[in-house]
């Protein structure tokens, strides 16, 4: 599976409900980024035009899709059949650790071409073959992987030669021998033989699980009445059928504005409904028939659960620590969640009694996310539908862009003719702003298509450690996402939420471009899956900053600067809904803890409890948001709670550093590109934290951002 960053991300963003994984224009009103003709703005300098910059070709053919993916298959087994065919003693770190680590620098490096087309092609024919690609390339993991031979030549060199390698060839080594015995090669061949075959089908379950989400393309139709509440802009950006109703999609920018908008609640109904039963029918048993599988090959390896064998390499290390973790979570929460809930629910007796609507005295999960907007107007008075012509997406992006520079000490070149998979999408060349030296390149695909990736996330498509001539090599990235196209005289403009879903998928983009390793297995955001989100959840709190949202915010129609009331109103909203925004957090982390912590479960059930148990809100009959989980099938089956776990170190990293220091200070933003962005998977998350801040880390910091008592007792990590 290609390897994207913070599957669905924007779960991570304070989009609630999201289900969190570019052609942008920049200038007033049309929001297009030029390349101008003379001196450039800094962030906005020419390239010298390019073709192919990348060495990553976008347009092959199904037919040469699968004739590349053999290739790359057998490339890279016959250096494993090399390796495993060796002498034991004749066993050198030439000719077994850096033939082994050249093998997967190629095969990083040319994977991508032939299983990220799946996620954004605009061809059925070619998504579909790299789909095919993926399946045979995940088989293909799993077989070398499990190559008993490779693995004994592997140990016998860590027992002869430990104490002559480098730091980081010694990690790389070490590394190689625990996932060996995570496979267990160290057991039975017969025990081995079914740990392959479950991996496979492992593997190509969560590739079908994903390749169903996104092909779905359920829409609804609403009349202009059933619309009410939602702004011109937003009508403006729908198709509408042939007796001028309203298609309504469940991509991103339809569903998330109209739930929060909309004041007819069987509209909202309809589209709750639809929207968490993507998929339900095909997806549910395939992920049931996962978490059986999952836990099978746990047993096999002599874990009690899936979950303790995937938490054994991460920070939190086993299952109980996770659980005391969002227990306390919880009971932190519990009266601050309770609270809020009693103030929506009064919030909705009202409503119904000016519109003569019957109060059922209940919150339904369709009331959550309307009525939690209704909090931030009531209570902090934020003008949504003012806010967001300030927002138009190449501002952000110019912006962003500005900011990054400047905090990085790097420099964003456009490459100019570049080889891309759509005419929106587009090339940007990255500089050390110093020596002028290129680090890596990356692209922006920003806006949904048929047949895309329909969350945010971020995808590394070539690593950037160091090549067998010693030499480092460029890494290179994607940024995917879903923002509103523009169209019929309105440019694309940004919730601030998305904003704030912007700012950390490109934390990981840089992540994976500033990456320094010597090898591909640690490069960029190869890190402990609980610590992956440290980075590009800290670069969220920009988006709550004076300054940065000045430098990217401006009127879509006259320029003018967003006003102060309206930026001190925003600041302060970020502690609205504080206890159910994190409390659904708790909820999806728990929901994956407790089906990956079985050995089967009727996944609908498991969510519509916990959901009704810890948020108090019922989930829809005949609905099941697990079906639509991406995580669970993306890379964080019992890793989920990773996004709260880190949240805590990303704000003692801001508030100890950069808000001390100066938000802008380039020092301090230095430092942390070398520190953590450079470093990759080459130190331990722990070990960059305490050289980063100088300390252990601790967690006042998060409570405080979120307008809690921290005097107050809080939770152990």
């Amino acid at each position: 599976m290609a390897s994207a960053v913070a599957f669905l991300d924007a779960l991570a963003s304070s989009a609630f409900l999201s289900n969190s994984f570019h052609s942008v224009s920049v200038g007033v009103g049309t929001g297009r980024m030029t390349i101008q003709n003379g001196p450039v703005a800094p962030g906005r300098e020419r390239c010298p035009p390019g073709h192919k910059r990348t060495g990553l070709r976008w347009d092959l053919s199904p037919l040469e899709i699968r004739a590349a993916t053999e290739d790359l298959i057998n490339r890279v087994k016959r250096v494993y059949d090399d390796v495993g065919a060796l002498k034991i003693e004749n066993v050198s770190v030439e000719n077994t650790l850096k033939a082994v680590a050249n093998a997967k620098l190629d095969y990083a490096s040319s994977r991508h071409v032939l299983d990220f087309p799946q996620y954004v092609c605009p061809s059925k024919e070619v998504r579909t073959a790299s789909t095919e690609a993926d399946k045979k390339l995940s088989e293909f993991d799993v077989e070398i992987s499990m190559r008993e031979d490779v693995f004994k030549r592997i140990t016998v060199l860590q027992e002869k030669f430990q104490d002559n390698l480098s730091p980081q060839e010694k990690r790389f080594l070490d590394r190689l021998v625990t996932l060996g015995k995570r496979k267990g090669l160290h057991l039975s061949k017969d025990v081995q033989e079914e740990i392959k075959r479950t991996s496979k089908l492992i593997s190509d379950l969560s590739i079908e699980f994903n390749k169903n989400l996104n092909e779905d393309n359920t829409f609804l139709v609403f009349s202009e009445q059933e619309l009410g509440g939602l702004a011109d802009s937003y009508l403006n950006g729908l198709d509408k059928t042939a007796d001028g109703r309203y298609r309504v999609t469940l991509e991103y920018p339809h569903y998330y504005p109209l739930m929060k908008r909309c004041h007819n609640p069987e509209t909202r109904r309809k589209m709750e409904t639809a929207f968490h039963s993507r998929c339900k029918e095909v997806n549910t048993p395939i992920l049931e028939e996962l978490i059986q599988l999952r836990a099978r090959v746990a047993d096999l390896l002599g874990y009690s659960s899936h979950a303790n064998y995937v938490l054994e390499v991460n920070m939190a290390k086993n299952a109980r620590n996770v659980s005391d973790f969002l227990d306390a979570f919880h009971e932190r929460l519990k009266p601050i969640g309770a609270k809020e809930r009693r103030y929506i629910l009064a919030l909705k007796k009202r409503e119904c009694l000016m519109k003569g609507l019957q109060f059922d005295g209940r919150i339904d999960a369709w009331d959550l996310p309307y009525y939690m907007n209704q909090v931030e107007q009531c209570k902090f008075a934020v003008n949504k539908d003012k806010l967001i012509e300030y927002f138009p997406l190449g501002v952000v992006t110019e912006g962003l862009l500005a900011i990054y520079q400047q905090l990085l000490g790097v420099r964003f070149a456009e490459v100019e003719h570049a080889h891309v998979w759509h005419e929106g999408v587009r090339l940007f060349s990255v500089q050390d702003a110093e020596t002028g030296e290129e680090i890596g390149l990356f692209y922006l695909d920003l806006h949904p298509r048929e047949g895309k990736y329909g969350h945010a996330a971020c995808f590394g498509l070539q690593p950037g450690c160091k090549g067998p001539d010693g030499k480092r090599r460029l890494p290179v990235a994607a940024m995917v996402a879903n923002f509103t196209k523009p169209r019929k005289g309105w440019p694309s403009l940004l919730q601030h939420h998305e904003v704030e879903t912007y700012f950390h998928e490109f934390g990981h983009v840089m992540h994976e471009i500033c990456s320094k390793t010597a090898f591909s297995e640690f490069s960029g955001t190869q890190v402990e899956t609980d610590f992956v989100e440290v980075p590009s959840q800290m670069l969220e709190n920009w988006v709550w900053e004076k300054e940065p949202l000045r430098r990217m915010s401006r009127h879509y129609k006259d320029g003018t600067a967003i006003p102060d009331s309206m930026l001190d109103k925003l600041i302060a909203s970020r502690v609205a809904n504080t206890g159910l925004m994190n409390l659904r957090q708790v909820v999806l982390s728990k929901v994956d803890q407790t089906l990956h912590s079985s050995s089967h479960a009727d996944t609908s059930e498991v969510f519509a409890t916990l959901f009704q148990d810890i948020l108090g809100v019922p989930a829809t009959p005949g609905t099941n948001m697990t079906a639509s989980f991406g995580h669970l099938a993306g890379g964080y089956d019992g890793q989920y709670y990773g996004y709260l776990w880190s949240e805590v170190y990303s704000m003692d990293m801001y508030f100890s550093r950069f808000k001390k220091e100066g938000i802008m200070n380039p020092k301090v933003g230095r430092e942390y590109k070398t520190v953590i962005l450079e470093a990759g998977g080459s130190v331990d998350g722990m070990d960059m934290l305490k050289t980063f801040l100088g300390r252990s880390p601790c967690q006042d910091a998060f409570f405080q951002c979120k307008g809690l008592n921290k005097t107050q007792e809080t939770p152990k990590i």
